[in-house]
């Protein structure tokens, strides 16, 4: 389990395992879900943790990088490309447990809360 908090991506098979996994408390992550608010309500994985939408990624970029410097941080969103986006920018300043969930929601068959 903790082998795939080492990758810098999962896949949604992966992160379903993780949330399981989390869940009992085997492993320790955020689930960040990085889509616009409208987005989410429509439909989000069910153990997210927070919404971050990127149209105010200034606003919350540098608390959030700063308050997980030492977590593990999995960022979602519909297909991949935001959440890769945002990683990105984490790792390029130092966060060191940044985790893209390619495929994002459109790909995953696990538990959706609306």
């Amino acid at each position: 389990m903790q082998k795939l908090l080492e990758q810098h991506d999962v896949n949604s098979e992966e992160l379903e395992i993780l949330l399981d996994a989390r869940e009992k408390g085997e492993v320790d992550f955020l689930l960040v879900d990085v889509r616009e608010k409208m987005e989410y309500d429509e439909g989000h994985v069910k153990g997210v943790d927070m919404l971050k939408p990127t149209t105010s990624f200034q606003e919350w970029a540098h608390e959030l990088l700063t308050q997980t410097k030492d977590k593990k941080v999995i960022f979602t969103c519909r297909t991949g490309s935001r959440s890769a986006q945002v990683q990105q920018v984490f790792k390029e300043n130092g966060h060191d447990g940044d985790i893209n969930h390619y495929g994002g929601i459109v790909t995953y068959y696990g538990n959706i809360e609306r």
